[in-house]
């Protein structure tokens, strides 16, 4: 069972002799980048520098065991790698420190993340996959410690699937499920509970992953006895080491300098991963950091002067230099060249990305210099606007804020003037403005022709005489649609599989479909959603369930940091079309109740939040989604399951639109707006109302992230002149997000002759029971009474005072 792990005294040099000068060349590039960096921070160009110096060896030989269709969700330390797989040049190193807002130029995230951020490019210009059996892929990486956990889950899950599940097409995808996912973590994030999550569920699953864990002791300044027991990783968790009677993960540990057992580790761990589908956990020991964390601060701060001396006798990059010198594989001499060669490469990359960064703001401050000139001559404020262009002059390598902000600087001196000049700045900052800004700020959703706003509205169809059932049922059959339709479909979660959900949504899916496509999960919230976004990311189709929604804030993190900014930080050139599948809103008590939409609808831009008042709306909102490539949450009405509805004919083909409102009663009088389990209470109220002769409008908003992109609500409120908007949300929450979209974005301040007001539940979690509901939550009663005082202030004769 124990892997073969041969020292460098057992393995001759001559298998290595065409690589070691190589790797060695790719070892020093890597760390002149680093040095060099750290200077470009230091002096100004640069906002702030962590990079991968000490790290080399180990990465080296990650990279010889790295094969086409693998994945890597690492971390920034691992520019090595990225180097040693070809991703990685000088010159795109420095533009991502840079943040060179280009893809061309910095292809990570095009100036969107700090440097050290690696990711590869899954997509073609279209949106269409690349085929990925036929690269070397990398996530892309957060900054969040073990938050590239959860996501290498999903990543080594989707082989297990490919391998597994027959009647998925593996085009693009998969070779039979042959794929290793390779994660990377420093030492100190193995404190993380995402790294203990990941690792118990991957030896639960048995899933084909190495985890490499960089270990230089440190945690920043914290040293390892303060992050973890015993001080040593690999033995705190020797309990997961499998053997000939249990399951576990293979478990290596090797010196980060000793660059033949590293081949050896790397070889070997790639080798059970993959054909075993075995998980390994291979803990790299005494690494060193150079020039210590990041440029925020210096080493000698916290460490003894024998530890310094310690690490510069272990450099890996040392120790790799003085074995090639010992084998007799290079010369001095010819060491030293080829050193002073790269030093000179890595400097011409840096001053080239330098320039390629500045030439395109000094073109436009020299456009702006022009205008400004020209319009001084032709103001009385000569003197105010030369001042303007001298402080823009003497910037001599500007950045785009510094060109945007000189500009619109300038405008307010001619305020008063109507002159050809002004009307020439004013273009040229709208148009700056126009080619800019997209830079940093497109893609947060999909641009591409087939994104989920886009696809039409589908009703359902009813026969004659429709069976009334359910809502689960609704679900239930649909699910059954959309799994049958598409072979790449699963869905995962607590209690989703053998039991189909504790509300029986999927009842009878797994015996039907197996037990990987509608799968049980143990109780790991964060990774379920990590597990969904690598099997998303590698072609599948997955639903992962929360149990509820209360609970959702688990996994929230993953969802906010990882997955709701993919396409955006990749500039569009990675996706991850997961389905966030969850139940919420009242039922009973503190946890089965929540309604936590305002955090929710802040966290998770990037995302779809939808939120539909029936489960024949919730079916249809997964079937549009299905139809789309983009991540979304589905916030199921938890109190709906065994309300009776209406059972379409068309199930899996009805699609419930997004970003649209549905008007459900017309009135005169007021506009209400609501949405999930609250609204019925509203549909109710409405009626109730009629009788004192209040006609109020109701409108489902069902869908939070986009709101009502054809703006419908805005023209109830031209008709009613009064709003109300009522959710179980807090006090500001969701209520006060919809109102500014409404009021402001739609511009409905111009035509309400009554102040906007908003009915949330009560500002702490809602009590147990039904009188807990009762007096958390917004009731009939409130609501009722809510609309009248709106009606008494505005016409106290014909309404007058209730209480």
């Amino acid at each position: 069972m124990k892997p073969n792990q041969e020292t460098s005294n057992e393995i001759s040099f001559d298998d290595f002799q065409e690589q070691i000068l190589k790797d060695y060349e790719i070892a020093v590039t890597s760390r002149e980048c680093s040095v060099l960096g750290r200077r470009e921070v230091l002096t100004g160009k640069a906002k702030f520098g962590i990079f991968g110096d000490g790290k080399e060896l180990p990465q080296l030989a990650m990279a010889r065991a790295f094969q086409d269709g693998d994945f890597r969700s690492g971390y920034y330390r691992d520019q090595t790698f990225m180097m040693a797989l070809g991703h990685l040049g000088p010159k795109e190193f420095f533009h991502g420190l840079y943040a060179t807002p280009d893809i061309g130029l910095d292809p990570m995230s095009a100036g969107r993340q700090m440097g050290g951020h690696f990711g590869t490019h899954s997509l073609n210009e279209d949106g269409t996959w690349k085929d990925l059996t036929k690269q070397k892929n990398s996530s892309s990486d957060i900054s969040c410690t073990a938050g590239q956990m959860p996501r290498l889950l999903g990543l080594a899950h989707a082989s297990k699937i490919y391998r597994q599940v027959k009647g998925i097409d593996q085009t693009n995808f998969s070779k039979n499920g042959n794929e290793v996912a390779w994660g990377t973590i420093g030492n100190a994030s193995t404190s993380e509970g995402h790294f203990f999550e990941t690792l118990n569920a991957a030896g639960v699953m048995q899933v084909p992953m190495v985890i490499s864990i960089w270990d230089d002791e440190y945690g920043i300044s914290v040293p390892a006895e303060y992050h973890t027991t015993k001080g040593d990783i690999s033995e705190a968790l020797k309990g997961l080491q499998r053997d000939e009677n249990n399951k576990g993960f293979e478990i290596f540990k090797v010196p980060g300098w000793d660059y033949t057992a590293l081949i050896h580790a790397f070889e070997n761990a790639g080798e059970i991963a993959r054909e075993e589908h075995v998980p390994v956990l291979l803990h790299v020991t005494e690494l060193t950091q150079p020039q210590g964390h990041s440029t925020s601060g210096s080493h000698e701060r916290y460490k003894t002067p024998e530890r310094l001396q310690w690490e510069k006798e272990h450099d890996c990059n040392r120790k790799f230099r003085n074995w090639i010198l010992e084998n007799g594989i290079a010369t001095e001499e010819e060491l030293k060249a080829l050193e002073k060669e790269i030093k000179q490469r890595v400097r011409k990359a840096k001053n080239e990305a330098w320039a390629d960064f500045l030439r395109p703001n000094i073109e436009e401050k020299n456009k702006l210099i022009h205008l400004l000139d020209a319009m001084a001559a032709k103001s009385p404020n000569k003197a105010f606007i030369n001042k303007v262009k001298n402080d823009l002059v003497a910037i001599r390598e500007p950045l785009k804020k510094d060109v945007a902000s000189h500009g619109r600087k300038a405008l307010k001196y001619v305020l008063g003037e109507t002159t050809p000049e002004k009307t020439a700045l004013q273009q040229w900052i709208n148009t700056y403005l126009d080619k800019t800004q997209p830079k940093f700020s497109s893609h947060l959703y999909s641009e591409l022709p087939n994104k989920a706003t886009t696809v039409p509205a589908v009703p359902p169809v009813y026969t004659e005489n429709p069976e009334e059932v359910d809502g689960r049922i609704v679900l239930r059959d649909n699910f059954d649609k959309l799994f049958d339709k598409y072979p790449n479909a699963l869905i995962f979660g607590e209690d989703t599989g053998r039991i189909g959900d504790v509300n029986q949504g999927l009842e009878g899916l797994q015996k039907k479909y197996g037990e990987l496509r509608i799968a049980d999960t143990s109780i790991r919230e964060a990774t379920i959603i990590g597990q969904g976004v690598g099997l998303a990311m590698r072609g599948l189709r997955p639903i992962a369930e929360i149990q509820y929604l209360d609970y959702i804030l688990y996994g929230l993190q993953i969802m906010s940091d990882d997955l709701a900014t993919l396409l955006y930080r990749t500039v569009g050139k990675q996706k991850a079309p997961l389905i966030v599948r969850t139940r919420g809103h009242r039922l009973e008590g503190i946890w089965h109740s929540g309604s936590p939409m305002g955090g929710l609808i802040h966290l998770l831009r990037g995302m779809y939040i939808l939120v539909p008042r029936n489960m024949t709306q919730a079916a249809g909102f997964y079937n549009t989604l299905m139809k789309s490539d983009e991540p979304a949450l589905v916030i199921e009405s938890l109190n709906g399951y065994r309300l009776k509805e209406k059972l379409p004919s068309n199930l899996g083909e009805f699609c419930t639109p997004i970003g649209k409102v549905e008007t459900l009663k017309e009135g005169t009088d007021i506009t209400l707006v609501s949405y999930g389990s609250t609204l019925r209470i509203v549909e109710a109220v409405a009626k109730d109302l009629l009788e004192v002769g209040i006609d109020a409008e109701v409108i489902d908003a069902q869908c939070l992230l986009p709101f009502d992109l054809g703006h419908e609500v805005v023209e109830s409120v031209k008709k009613t002149n009064r709003l109300l908007v009522i959710d179980e949300d807090v006090p500001g929450g969701c209520s006060a997000y919809l109102v500014q979209q409404i009021v402001e974005v739609q511009g409905g301040y111009r035509y309400l002759d009554s102040a906007p007001q908003t009915l949330a539940s009560q500002p702490h979690r809602p009590a147990y029971a039904s009188d807990g509901d009762y007096f958390s939550k917004p009731n009939a009663e409130d609501i009722f009474e809510k609309v009248y005082s709106i009606m008494h202030e505005a016409d106290p004769e014909s309404y007058p005072q209730l209480r």
